[in-house]
């Protein structure tokens, strides 16, 4: 069982910056792949970004890549989302998730075993 916690959503103005954390319970961290999902208003939850577990391979969607960087710190059990250049169509609830793997080099864009509850981001306009 993982238990994820997200946090550092808040109010930002279009231009700024968040970085996101999810802290993970659990000495099997390491185990594995890790994403960021997000669901804007009236919209269906949408892949964001994915990172292996080593933290050596990442992914990201088109519509934030170059802007967002995914990276992982196993020590603390905690997987980030670094977000700048942030736009309005970037407001969302954004959510991390775990899925167990085998390969450390993997990452997957769908089928994750563990949920955060999320946390809020706003980008003003």
């Amino acid at each position: 069982q993982v238990q994820l916690v997200e946090s550092g959503g808040g109010l930002v103005q279009a231009g700024g910056s968040l970085r996101l954390s999810c802290a993970a319970s659990g000495r099997t961290f390491r185990s594995y792949a890790m994403d960021w999902f997000r669901q804007g208003p009236g919209k269906e939850r949408e892949f964001v970004a994915a990172v292996s577990r080593s933290g050596g391979v990442t992914y990201y969607s088109d519509s934030v890549k170059g802007r967002f960087t995914i990276s992982r710190d196993n020590a603390k059990n905690t997987v980030y989302l670094q977000m700048n250049s942030l736009k309005p169509e970037d407001t969302a609830v954004y959510y991390c998730a775990a899925k167990y793997t085998a390969y450390s080099g993997s990452y997957y864009l769908d089928g994750m075993d563990y949920w955060g509850k999320g946390t809020l981001v706003t980008v003003s306009s």
